[in-house]
């Protein structure tokens, strides 16, 4: 193993356990309280993926034990955008009345529910093969057009749902699957 990756973790965990301990002397936390870390992506020259729509971001901002990154082509793009992200998850916390995982410790990966494209799992199946092209996929209520394709614009996958279930979903602006599957299964219902 790396031993500069070796000590870049110790010391990440040092940093979080740090920011933990501190973490008891209040009771509201912002950005600045938990263990936020750098990285610099260099582009991979043996990689063959060339999108438009994607961007390598230089420098990655995250907090250590916890998923929750941003990415710009400075650190200061960086952090902005993670703190962007912190304050949108902290919204969306105190909607629900939930409260905020305490700084330095671990926080597990919370996947979206796929209540609604359950509600049509045998279309969802034959969406991943015949219109994805793909031998199978998970999706989750929140995932989209955007999550299978690489182009700049979902007009082909569009055109491709058209051509196999006689629906637009052009007009979807989200293109989240759940939405496109609820007028697949509108459009096939007897009137």
């Amino acid at each position: 193993m790396n031993i500069s990756k070796t000590l870049a973790r110790f010391s990440n965990q040092l940093r979080a356990l740090w920011k933990f301990c501190l973490s008891f002397c209040k009771r509201d936390w912002g950005l600045s309280d938990y263990p936020v870390v750098f990285r610099t992506q260099e582009p991979d020259p043996a990689s063959d993926y060339d999108s438009p729509r994607f961007k390598l971001q230089r420098q990655v901002a995250s907090i250590v034990n916890w998923h929750l990154t941003g990415g710009g082509d400075t650190r200061k793009e960086a952090l902005q955008k993670l703190r962007s992200t912190f304050a949108a998850v902290q919204s969306n916390k105190k909607e629900t009345g939930e409260s905020l995982p305490r700084p330095g410790t671990r926080v597990p990966i919370e996947f979206a529910t796929q209540e609604r494209v359950n509600a049509h799992a045998e279309l969802s199946e034959d969406f991943i093969h015949r219109v994805l092209e793909l031998e199978s996929a998970w999706i989750s209520d929140e995932s989209s057009l955007w999550d299978f394709d690489a182009e700049e614009t979902n007009d082909a996958l569009c055109a491709r749902i058209k051509e196999i279930y006689g629906v637009d979903v052009s007009d979807i602006k989200s293109v989240r699957l759940c939405e496109i599957f609820d007028r697949i299964v509108a459009a096939r219902k007897p009137e």
